[in-house]
């Protein structure tokens, strides 16, 4: 059992959900990265996701594709970010995914990515851009240094294919809110909860839901129907308001705290 399952099992003990946050990489340093990432559990959050930049970030609205192109200019890249990784675990013990797309992975080496990865204190990797059917390599070296696969079910998938992915992800399932990229929205889709109670008549793995997410009373709304909530075009927004201000990272946190509640 790794990290991401142990905190699932922790919390549904005690019927409390999972709040995971998602922050780029680098954005607006590595070294915030690795401050904001050591306070996360205090704020409140239970999972980390961290964005790997990335020039052509598909499923990314204009507020994490900013932070992206930000991070590039800064020459963040895997092997800073897994460096930054290592450090970050002298000081918790949060579980950590990395979200990032294939082409970053397939030009450092699937099986040196999987292996370092692991190596870092990662626990688990989301690939939006890489359907499971595609990636039966990269699940086998998953499976082989311990990393978990999370992959996504959105409001089009088909009851066959949720199934399958059901069987397929590991660590919990992500559930994709909207059709569409990433950004925060004024309203929740018409229809979501159905959705959630569609897909756990297929799996007792964990449904959490992200995209579109950006205030505690969304949060809390979500936290009724499906195991976690996963906020991070919000967190990212309100790091760019702060940047340069001394106190960026206690700003960051206390938002954290507000949404989470």
């Amino acid at each position: 059992m790794n990290r991401i399952e142990a905190k699932f099992r922790d919390l549904k003990k005690k019927k409390q959900k999972v709040f995971i946050a998602f922050i780029t990489a680098g954005y607006p340093s590595l070294a915030i990265t690795e401050k904001l990432a050591k306070g996360f559990a205090v704020a409140g959050v239970d999972l980390v996701e961290l964005g790997v930049p990335f020039s052509d970030p598909m499923a990314d609205g204009p507020v994490i594709q900013e932070s992206s192109q930000f991070a590039l200019k800064k020459s963040v890249n895997l092997s800073r970010i897994l460096k930054s990784v290592k450090d970050i675990r002298r000081y918790t013990g949060i579980p950590i995914c990395l979200m990032t797309y294939y082409n970053p992975i397939f030009c450092f080496g699937e099986e040196r990515f999987m292996k370092n990865a692991s190596l870092a204190g990662v626990d688990g990797v989301i690939i939006p851009d890489l359907p499971p059917e595609e990636g039966k390599s990269l699940l086998r070296l998953a499976r082989k240094y311990r990393l978990d696969v999370i992959c996504f079910i959105s409001p089009t998938t088909s009851a066959r294919r949720i199934k399958y992915i059901a069987r397929t992800s590991r660590g919990f399932i992500y559930y994709v809110s909207l059709t569409g990229v990433t950004g925060a929205r004024k309203r929740l889709p018409v229809g979501l909860a159905e959705h959630i109670r569609e897909i756990k008549k297929y799996t007792s793995k964990p449904v959490c839901v992200g995209f579109g997410v950006s205030t505690h009373q969304q949060v809390k709304e979500l936290s009724r129907v499906a195991d976690g909530v996963i906020v991070g075009s919000a967190i990212v927004k309100k790091i760019r308001q702060d940047i340069g201000r001394p106190d960026l990272v206690k700003r960051t946190l206390s938002f954290i705290s507000a949404l989470k509640g």
